[in-house]
């Protein structure tokens, strides 16, 4: 039992990945408020402040969703490299699909052998 437990526990790069995303979503989600704010600060006689203030939010919002979806594309290659999720991929030798049922429950089928269609690439 405990070594379900173990495994549905994220490691550290996982943990990582998943805080930098919630931090990206976050800042995405502040993106309107610090609009807001800067369009009051420019109202009240700040306009360089509020320039900065909305600039700031942009760029601090867009560097974070570029390290998330960096960091997260380098786990998802690191995971599907160790092969934990049984992913492989197929060459043209192996067969790509399971062999289909002899019975049909459809009336109108056309059955083909392997010699009467074409692979497309």
């Amino acid at each position: 039992m405990t070594g379900w437990y173990a495994e549905r526990m994220p490691d550290r790069p996982a943990r990582a990945v998943t805080a930098v995303t919630l931090l990206a979503l976050l800042l995405v989600a502040a993106v309107p408020v610090a609009l807001l704010a800067a369009v009051v600060m420019m109202l009240l006689g700040h306009v360089v402040g509020g320039l900065a203030l909305f600039g700031g939010s942009i760029l601090a919002t867009a560097t974070a969703v570029t390290v998330a979806g960096m960091s997260g594309m380098r786990h998802l290659r690191k995971l599907l490299s160790r092969g934990s999720f049984g992913v492989a991929q197929l060459d043209g030798s192996q067969d790509v699909g399971l062999a289909e049922p002899q019975g049909s429950e459809y009336a109108n089928v056309v059955r083909l052998d392997r010699s009467e269609y074409t692979e497309v690439r």
